[in-house]
């Protein structure tokens, strides 16, 4: 028992360390437009899979900090849908902004984890890795630009330079772009790391 959880606490400080790698290089969080693409939903999406959806979770929890830290001290126009404590103009973050740097990532790293121990326990383990990485990444990708249209619909609008009327077509551009690659991009890291990392990870 004891050896069991020492090899998670490792294997989950390893994750951690992972992502602290991504957020303070520039591989984190890439600029495009007035968003960012991301490789901090790779070890979210691995840690889920490979330590169960728990610790998809609370790594997750680990990159929605990151990214309510980095619009805080980093602030670009849009950084009040992430951050409670930026104001842009007369357009401020509020508590719905934590809303939207938490919940999609916390669900991101839980569902990944969830979809692949349904799929494995089908005898469908590969399948479960990379259909979990794909709607864990999509899961984050759609609540967030969701959380943003509902919450900050007008504000965002007004930011990014896009009438109202024509956002919903804005941010399902964005989805069909940056969030399939994403997701593609997470799905086949997860598989690679899934298959390096399987003989020296015990069976949870």
């Amino acid at each position: 028992m004891k050896s069991k959880k020492t090899q998670y606490m490792t294997t989950m400080a390893l994750f951690l360390a992972i992502e602290i790698i991504l957020v303070v290089t520039p591989l984190g969080y890439i600029p495009i437009g007035p968003l960012n693409a991301t490789t901090m939903h790779i070890p979210v999406i691995i840690a889920g899979i490979m330590l169960g959806k728990k610790a998809g979770a609370e790594l997750g929890f680990v990159f929605g900090l990151t990214s309510l830290i980095k619009a805080t001290i980093q602030p670009g126009v849009t950084s009040f849908c992430f951050s409670p404590f930026v104001t842009i103009g007369t357009m401020s973050g509020n508590y719905k902004s934590l809303l939207i740097a938490f919940i999609p990532r916390i669900l991101l790293g839980y569902l990944a984890g969830l979809t692949f121990e349904i799929l494995k326990k089908k005898n469908h383990e590969n399948i479960g890795v990379v259909v979990g990485a794909l709607v864990g990444a999509l899961t984050n990708t759609v609540l967030v630009l969701g959380g943003i249209y509902v919450f900050f619909g007008e504000a965002y609008a007004h930011a990014v330079g896009v009438s109202y009327s024509t956002l919903v077509t804005v941010l399902l551009g964005v989805v069909t772009t940056n969030g399939i690659i994403e997701a593609i991009l997470g799905a086949v890291v997860a598989l690679a790391a899934y298959k390096a990392l399987k003989p020296m990870i015990k069976n949870k």
